[in-house]
């Protein structure tokens, strides 16, 4: 079967692609267009479709939209509240789902030759289940799913044994925990549905001051729901303007909303385990990006093994719902084999984009080697290769890179991407090595959890050790990444640790590089010292220009 994952409804479009149960290829819509979490989170924005990437997964598979057997649309329109006379009633949420309704007819616009017929909904915290526990390298699991808000509701706990979903809780809204953390951001000065990470940055500078509030508005109910009353922000922290500077209140509000949401994430936890007594948990929607609580959640928790989907926003609903309509037609659907599944290029694409660039670059016989010399000399290396991550984290494949040992490096690699200071940078480690230098769940391939810096280590590794001690870590298989591997075995040669700083291949308000001309243009305009663009190598005193 060829199904093609959408999604399109709230933020971050995006498609993904599978092809007789394996996942072919996964983009979300802003890599393509340039535009930052590909479109606004309102309802005039829902009939927008991922048309760029779609038109990619199914060129990258040699399919035209007349081959698929079927769409899987990430949201259900049936699931919405009705809709009323009058459409701008509750935010205009009517609209929202007439745009949904009418998404088949979208969809044969988008891509000519679709049947609208073949397109098929699916339940958005389904498609989110789905990302997650079909996805995930467990036969069998236990499922959560946090976010916003999905048709109805804003959290799914169930359990999939071999596939097949059993849904055993799921929150009403308006209680949500990811749209009390979403207003926290807003009153925090930051841009809800995509500063959420700041403000989980943010708490480690605070404490937990206003955690009594937080616990009598947020309770758990016993049944594997919650409920959230309305909270009066202002009674806590005075909002902050965007350009405001952040004081202590702002810190301690930040502090107190993370804590109050990994108590609650236990508590959900150990209900879902005591239902199922599962061994494994699979996690997606928005909340479970927040890799502080996750870290919580795989110490104190009741399972043994957590798996959280790579791209585990509304992203990843495209995944989902493509993988859920995958094993609903028969399919046997096979686990996720890498994150690194957007676009790629051969070495001679890449050439001929540096020629028509007209930059001047040097192919080292050994890139590994080459780019070790410029990290170890405190430069800092813009690093391209391979396909493209599917997700908010750089895993190696779109990256900027820097010598971990230098405390200045942090507000050095700020300043390059035009961040705030209080943000920290992450550590990239070969797997074997983790455990040496960091404590926290192991692997950690993804970024999707943090991890303690040993104390022995903290001076060693200043620019990824955060305020708290922490540190967001990658763990790198060589199996997996030979060079990255490769890479870090050189610049230990070179420095002594095996750690590299990996932080995003951007600047402030721009989304991930993706292709060969992101990248030149990244380069171009930041001050960066090298690009490894493939197998080539580009410093900054080589530039020519004409």
């Amino acid at each position: 079967m060829r199904v093609l994952g959408v999604n399109a409804v709230f933020h971050d479009p995006a498609a993904a692609l599978v092809v007789d149960g394996q996942v072919v290829a996964a983009a979300e819509e802003e890599r393509f267009t340039r535009r930052k979490h590909g479109k606004l989170p309102v309802p005039f924005a829902t009939w927008e479709l991922p048309g760029q990437s779609a038109a990619w997964c199914l060129a990258e598979a040699g399919l035209a939209p007349d081959e698929l057997d079927a769409v899987a649309y990430s949201y259900d329109p049936a699931l919405a509240p009705p809709v009323g006379p009058d459409v701008t009633e509750d935010g205009w949420e009517g609209l929202r789902t007439l745009y949904a309704q009418r998404a088949p007819l979208f969809l044969r616009s988008a891509l000519p030759g679709l049947d609208p017929a073949c397109v098929r909904y699916v339940p958005h915290h389904v498609a989110h289940a789905a990302s997650a526990h079909l996805a995930a390298p467990f036969p069998s699991s236990s499922v959560l799913v946090l976010d916003g808000r999905g048709e109805a509701a804003s959290h799914l706990a169930g359990r999939s044994v071999d596939g097949d979903l059993e849904v055993l809780a799921a929150q009403r809204l308006p209680h949500s925990l990811g749209l009390l953390y979403e207003e926290v951001t807003d009153h925090l000065g930051f841009r809800r549905s995509s500063d959420e990470y700041k403000v989980m940055a943010l708490a480690a500078y605070g404490k937990p001051a206003f955690l009594r509030e937080l616990r009598e508005a947020v309770r758990t109910t016993g049944d594997g729901g919650f409920t959230v009353a309305p909270i009066e922000l202002h009674t806590l922290a005075k909002r902050r303007a965007k350009d405001e500077e952040w004081t202590g209140e702002h810190a301690d509000l930040a502090a107190s909303v993370q804590l109050r949401l990994q108590e609650v994430l236990l508590e959900l936890a150990g209900w879902l385990h005591a239902q199922t007594g599962d061994r494994d948990l699979t996690m997606a929607g928005g909340v479970a990006l927040n890799c502080v609580a996750n870290s919580v959640l795989a110490e104190q928790g009741p399972f043994e093994r957590i798996w959280v989907q790579p791209a585990a926003g509304d992203a990843g609903t495209a995944l989902g719902a493509a993988l859920h309509v995958a094993h609903a037609l028969g399919d046997r659907v096979a686990p996720m084999p890498t994150a690194a599944l957007g676009r790629g290029w051969t070495g001679e694409e890449l050439a001929a984009w540096l020629a028509t660039a007209r930059v001047a670059y040097e192919r080292p016989p050994d890139l590994a080697e080459a780019v070790a010399e410029v990290i170890a000399a405190d430069g800092v290396v813009a690093w391209f290769q391979g396909r493209s991550e599917y997700g908010p984290r750089a895993l190696g494949h779109r990256s900027l890179l820097a010598n971990a040992t230098r405390a200045a490096n942090l507000e050095r690699l700020n300043d390059v991407k035009g961040r705030e200071q209080f943000r920290p940078v992450a550590p990239m480690v070969l797997a074997e090595r983790a455990g040496d230098i960091f404590e926290g769940p192991m692997p950690s391939p993804y970024m999707l959890f943090t991890h303690r810096v040993r104390p022995a280590w903290r001076e060693r590794i200043p620019a990824v050790v955060h305020v708290d001690g922490s540190a967001r870590i990658q763990t790198v298989d060589r199996a997996d990444e030979p060079l990255v591997a490769r890479l870090l075995e050189a610049v230990e040669r070179r420095t002594g640790v095996p750690v590299v700083v990996n932080t995003s291949l951007n600047t402030a308000g721009r989304p991930m590089v993706d292709d060969p001309r992101d990248a030149l243009e990244c380069f171009g305009s930041a001050p960066v010292d090298a690009l490894a663009l493939g197998p080539f190598l580009i410093r900054r005193a080589a530039l020519t220009r004409s």
